[in-house]
């Protein structure tokens, strides 16, 4: 195992980057891969089939980050990707729960199918497990919320279980969670997670993953030859001919993109996401400690608007505003130091 303080020495942000619910930083074991993998592109010696290796690596890094196995693992590029899948799979007349502050591309999939007569119904995020029964036929909910961090109250478990009573589908995007938060994939039907924020890699690269008895569920309605049983005798004519297990639903990976991920989800895992966990936690507390409010669960820490972005980037410190709200989130780079710094910017 690397420890956190070790793993620190991979990134080299030019200021206090605690914006990683928007952007995660490359570690430099990827931005090498990169610049290698540039270089054999420049210089014409990659080959097409060479990338293969770097897509399984990925998700077999990915299977062992969220404990599940590589073939309930599918590739593709963003959140709303798979989504759609899953709206498009769900029967006419289906009735979906979801959080109403919930990030569009857990929402808009499904609402773009109610001329089939599908229904999404919203309840703030703290009902939302009360809010499963009968006449629910998915529940669909972000693992962390992307404007302020909150978990789904009483657990992911506690949802799972509810699902499981009133014979509920769900669906988990696990974007904001996975990186900092142990997930269990295999307690849900569905799973996406795009990487390029906890996750530390390079925009395009996403994740689903689907349970065996939920595969027959989804059209592959992207599918090319990278979805075919062997790609590589996929290419050309009739007739169809998918890959049996999650590979079915893979987008054909932008190369250079999925070279980047490779590394940072190794680095993740030689870190161990419990440490990753009770690191990230313990910053946000300890912020939450030193502007007076209780302790939380989250790594990301809202603090309120009025001029606090203003001051905190006049200070060399990097954060956004989601939600008409400061988003502070914290990681593996970041240290105590850097509590501090806030701190002190905002007057406390």
């Amino acid at each position: 195992m690397l420890s956190v303080e070790a793993a620190q020495r991979e990134f080299e942000p030019s200021g206090i980057y605690l914006n990683t619910a928007s952007i995660g930083l490359p570690p430099r074991r990827g931005v090498e891969a990169l610049s290698e993998a540039i270089e054999t592109w420049r210089t014409g010696r990659a080959e097409a089939a060479g990338y293969d290796v770097v897509i399984e690596r990925a998700r077999r890094g990915f299977a062992g980050l969220v404990s599940t196995t590589p073939e309930r693992v599918a590739i593709g590029n963003q959140v709303s990707t798979f989504t759609a899948l899953i709206a498009a799979g769900l029967h006419d007349g289906a009735r979906v729960l979801a959080a109403e502050e919930d990030f569009t591309s857990v929402l808009f999939p499904f609402m773009e199918h109610a001329d089939r007569g599908i229904q999404v119904r919203t309840v703030p995020l703290a009902g939302l497990v009360d809010a499963i029964g009968p006449g629910v036929d998915l529940v669909a909910v972000s693992a962390v919320q992307s404007a302020d961090g909150r978990l789904v109250p009483g657990g992911l478990e506690a949802l799972a279980a509810a699902a499981a009573r009133h014979g509920c589908l769900t669906y988990i995007d696990a974007t904001q969670a996975v990186g900092w938060l142990p997930f269990q994939a295999d307690a849900f039907d569905f799973v996406s997670c795009a990487a390029y924020k906890w996750l530390l890699a390079p925009r395009g690269t996403a994740f689903g993953v689907v349970r065996p008895d939920r595969l027959g569920m989804l059209r592959p309605l992207y599918a090319g030859w990278y979805a075919g049983d062997d790609p590589w005798t996929s290419i050309y004519g009739p007739p169809l001919r998918l890959a049996s297990e999650a590979r079915r639903l893979d987008i054909s990976p932008a190369w250079l993109a999925w070279v980047g991920t490779v590394p940072a989800l190794e680095l993740l895992a030689e870190v161990g996401i419990a440490a990753i966990h009770e690191h990230d936690v313990a910053l946000a507390n300890a912020l939450r400690g030193r502007l007076g409010v209780p302790p939380g669960d989250s790594a990301i820490v809202t603090v309120a608007a009025d001029g606090a972005l203003e001051r905190l980037r006049a200070a060399g410190i990097k954060a956004s505003v989601r939600a008409g709200a400061v988003r502070l989130s914290f990681h593996l780079h970041n240290t105590e130091a850097d509590v501090q710094a806030v701190a002190r910017t905002l007057g406390r």
